[in-house]
């Protein structure tokens, strides 16, 4: 069970995991061998399951991300998974529900390279029809 002192912690390294365990003993009241502790007892429990970047706007805006929506055909679901999570530019990968099995969030440095991805995908054994829509805009 996480408390109080555990959902603090996490809302101010979900702001800036990059912040001294000092700085946030301080913000919080605590020791910081508390924070350490808390911080190491998280992990251990996957309730943290890493820590991570976000580019500054100006490297978000040098890529073109999209989403692609992937029918397959029944029996090659688990081998298109198992290649689709080798091609470097999906990000993530979703099975859904409803018309499409799976949803790839890809990301490229360009269009070229986003072309030359989509056409990896299509090449895929088992992969009957794709619909893919690049994002524009974060709102």
């Amino acid at each position: 069970m996480l408390d109080a002192l555990d959902d603090k912690l996490l809302t101010l390294l979900e702001r800036n995991a990059r912040e001294s365990v000092a700085n946030i003993a301080a913000q919080m009241g605590v020791s910081r061998a508390t924070i350490k502790a808390r911080i190491d007892r998280l992990l251990k429990r996957n309730i943290i399951e890493g820590f991570t970047i976000i580019k500054g706007m100006e490297t978000r805006q040098r890529t073109v991300k999209a989403i692609v929506q992937i029918e397959v055909q029944g029996m090659y679901a688990d081998k298109v998974a198992g290649h689709l999570q080798k091609v470097d530019a999906v990000r993530d990968l979703y099975s859904t529900n409803g018309r499409w099995d799976f949803i790839a969030q890809i990301e490229t440095l360009d269009l070229p390279s986003f072309d030359e991805v989509l056409r990896q995908i299509r090449m895929i054994e088992g992969i009957s029809l794709t619909e893919s829509n690049i994002l524009l805009s974060k709102k």
